[in-house]
């Protein structure tokens, strides 16, 4: 990594850390300088333009899809069962780490006042994850692993799968399985999921 590539993972680090502790709105280009350990907060305008730059790109490089959405195409050929359950138990994982929590809360009591923030977050997070599982699903049709359909649909239902564990860890801890862990949830959801768009045999 080069010393330009370094200071801007510092900075991405740093802004991470303060939407974390304090929302979009209450971190501030001072204070992520500050964490950051830089001289000028206006050396953060050499990489991010605005502040919503720097936080879209903060949310992509801290996702656990970012290697993934970047280049599919290693794990393009790999069956859906390894594919989706991986990623999803990386979801879990992701979620159930105190900051990332923290920052999905202050998120959630933003968006509803902020539609441009959401738009960030939907183009930062859930368009780059249905846009790859689009893609996978659609060549894992083409190898024959699973039956022709509408690959919209079932992106987004997989990713629907998750919300009632993910909810439960973020507010309704009822929503879980009690005693059942993230590990189980996926292989059973996935069971489920990947039966219903396997071919028949008679195909």
């Amino acid at each position: 990594m080069t010393e330009d590539q370094e200071s801007r993972q510092k900075i991405l680090d740093a802004a991470f850390a303060e939407f974390a502790d304090k929302g979009f709105r209450g971190a501030t280009i001072k204070s992520i300088a500050q964490r950051a350990e830089l001289q000028s907060p206006s050396l953060i305008y050499w990489y991010f333009a605005t502040k919503e730059a720097l936080f879209q790109a903060a949310i992509q490089s801290h996702s656990p899809f970012a290697e993934v959405v970047l280049d599919p195409a290693p794990l393009l050929d790999t069956p859906p069962d390894v594919v989706l359950t991986q990623l999803a138990q990386s979801y879990l994982y992701y979620m159930s780490q105190p900051n990332i929590q923290n920052l999905m809360r202050l998120l959630l009591s933003e968006l509803g006042k902020r539609p441009q923030l959401a738009e960030l977050v939907s183009q930062g997070l859930m368009e780059p994850v249905l846009d790859f599982l689009q893609t996978y699903l659609t060549h894992q049709i083409e190898m024959g692993r699973l039956r022709p359909h509408d690959v919209r649909f079932s992106a987004r239902a997989l990713i629907g799968l998750m919300a009632p564990q993910v909810f439960g860890l973020l507010f309704f801890p009822g929503l879980r399985l009690d005693g059942v862990p993230n590990d189980t949830y996926v292989q059973t959801m996935f069971d489920i999921f990947l039966t219903g768009l396997r071919p028949s045999a008679e195909g």
